[in-house]
């Protein structure tokens, strides 16, 4: 984005078929013409396990979890997801739902699933001016998202790295990305969803939920502003207008990314890493994180990357972005890099290799400036799950308000650096957080976690089914070792706040290994869970949505 126009980075103030009839419930005069005929009203293919494509859809990304449904239902617009809805409703089938197939947790392939519904088709991305809204729906992939947006007006939002992960998932986590810090949480941006619901006698309707304050259904809204997917009912498509938008001019709806990012790839090697070393590194990033999490300040429009890969693997790997178009952009990325390194005597080499979702980029060895879409199309072109087709993998999350604590540190460089540890693809991926995001109140939107400043990723990817009682094992002993000081897991304390549901983990519901007193819960939902609760009682009535992690109706 140019600076000619600095309103748009002065983001976040604050933050249907009735069984076969044409009803359709909505929130404005004008929702029923926004919504918009599919081209078509399309159908999608039943699959049946005699179908060849059958073995293809009973998995997702993680290939430690396989259902063997009915049948698939691949859904191609929101009449279809309706009748589909119905029909698997009546025969008294249990349902999981999918957008881009990338959910690490058993939440849509699991045994008791006996349909899935599959949005992997609808995929369109457009402008709705009766809304003055950017539309997404459910199975467009982020890449595609970032693409349609970019080039057909000037404008995106602020999503994930990863470029198959789906908007269907995505969107109702929360969703974040390397803008993040700089433009807020994707639903942040989030104006309208269109829900397809069912209540317990079966009835099924579309409503068209918006973040208006006068909109009866503005709980479906909140709800989908971080309640995690498959808890409410088919979200089918999302609507995106910044909070601060003005005028009727599509670029201006949404934000406009940087015209241009400085960008930076760099190695450490371990052969240069002992204990106190790693110490100092890990200090370093949590200490910057923490001098610079708030919503003003001028490094909110940099973000990090970084892999702190296993001894196995040999290096870590940090990527970092920041915003060229700033005043002294390239100075302030030069003293970031700088202040990480302070005191640990590491030599840094160019990233020749791919690490994680990081390409090899040794030619961003020195900063580079490159287009904002060039740089977002290189950052997640790898996808190590994505080219591993019998991929198995363990994932575990938290949130850090500040530094790590000496205790924590010691177990991460233990564990990373045991010399029995011979898995390569073991990570602990650290993430900028805070900016932008911290601007909005903890109950504006469902995602609750609004005053950190870095979130972590625990992440261990294997291929042999013979080894995940091993490696399962590992990355949990792990986890529990770095937060033994909380029970095992990142309590909502002074340091850490929790757990994000766009990284399920149902060993959080499992009193085996979430020994605190913590109800799983309140690590990914804090103290907007029962308003969660009090919404599906409404929408979901007879808890028909449901998975290991999902929002129950309150007792």
């Amino acid at each position: 984005m140019s600076s000619a126009r600095p309103g748009r980075r002065s983001v976040l103030a604050g933050g249907a078929a009735l069984a076969g009839t044409a009803a359709l419930t909505a929130a404005a005069p004008s929702a029923v013409a926004a919504a918009g005929p599919r081209p078509g009203q399309a159908v999608g293919a039943r699959v049946s396990p005699v179908d060849p494509r059958y073995e293809l859809l009973t998995t997702g990304i993680n290939k430690r979890f396989v259902a063997r449904p009915e049948y698939i239902k691949m859904i191609r617009s929101s009449a279809d997801a309706a009748r589909a809805l119905r029909d698997a409703f009546r025969a008294g089938k249990r349902v999981s739902v999918r957008s881009g197939g990338h959910c690490v947790a058993d939440f849509t392939c699991n045994p008791e699933v006996e349909v899935i519904l599959d949005f992997s088709e609808m995929t369109d991305v457009g402008y709705d001016p009766r809304f003055r809204a950017f539309y997404v729906d459910a199975g467009a992939r982020l890449y595609n998202v970032y693409e349609a947006l970019y080039k057909g007006w000037g404008v995106t939002i602020p999503g994930g790295v990863c470029h198959s992960v789906g908007a269907g998932g995505h969107v109702s986590g929360g969703g974040y990305g390397m803008l993040s810090r700089a433009y807020g949480l994707v639903v942040d941006h989030l104006y309208a969803v269109e829900v397809v619901v069912v209540d317990e006698r079966g009835r099924v309707r579309t409503v068209i939920a918006t973040r208006e304050e006068d909109d009866p259904h503005r709980d479906l809204w909140w709800a989908h502003t971080g309640g995690g997917g498959g808890n409410f009912g088919l979200a089918t498509r999302y609507w995106f207008r910044s909070p601060d938008a003005t005028g009727t001019r599509p670029g201006d709806q949404l934000v406009n990314p940087p015209a241009r990012v400085w960008t930076s790839a760099l190695d450490f090697p371990w052969e240069q890493l002992d204990e106190t070393s790693f110490a100092r590194l890990m200090k370093n990033f949590g200490a910057w994180h923490e001098r610079h999490g708030g919503p003003d300040d001028v490094y909110r429009h940099l973000s990090s990357l970084f892999n702190v890969n296993a001894k196995a693997f040999g290096r870590l790997s940090l990527f970092t972005q920041i915003d060229a178009t700033i005043p002294d952009s390239r100075a302030l990325l030069d003293a970031y890099l700088a202040e990480l390194l302070e005191g640990t005597g590491i030599e840094p080499v160019p990233m020749e290799r791919p690490s994680g979702e990081l390409a090899a980029m040794p030619n961003q060895f020195r900063p580079t400036e490159l287009p904002w879409l060039a740089a977002a199309r290189m950052l997640g072109a790898p996808d190590p799950v994505g080219a591993n087709p019998i991929a198995r993998v363990g994932l575990k999350s938290a949130y850090f308000r500040k530094n790590f604590t000496d205790r924590q540190i010691a177990s991460l460089y233990r564990f990373l650096a045991d010399p029995e540890l011979d898995n390569p693809d073991t990570t602990l991926v650290l993430l900028s957080f805070g900016g932008r995001i911290n601007s909005v109140a903890p109950d504006a939107t469902a995602s609750a976690q609004r005053d950190s400043v870095f979130k972590v990723i625990f992440q261990n990817i294997w291929s042999d089914p013979k080894d995940d009682a091993r490696y399962l094992r590992w990355i949990r002993d792990w986890y529990e070792d770095v937060f033994a000081e909380t029970q095992g897991v990142p309590e909502l304390d002074g340091v850490t706040d929790g757990c994000y549901i766009n990284y399920p983990d149902p060993d959080m519901a499992d009193p085996r290994h979430n020994r605190s007193h913590l109800p799983w819960h309140a690590l990914f939902y804090k103290g907007n869970y029962r308003r969660l609760q009090r919404i599906k009682g409404r929408w979901d009535p007879s808890n028909y949505f449901r998975h290991s992690l999902s929002v129950t109706t309150a007792p």
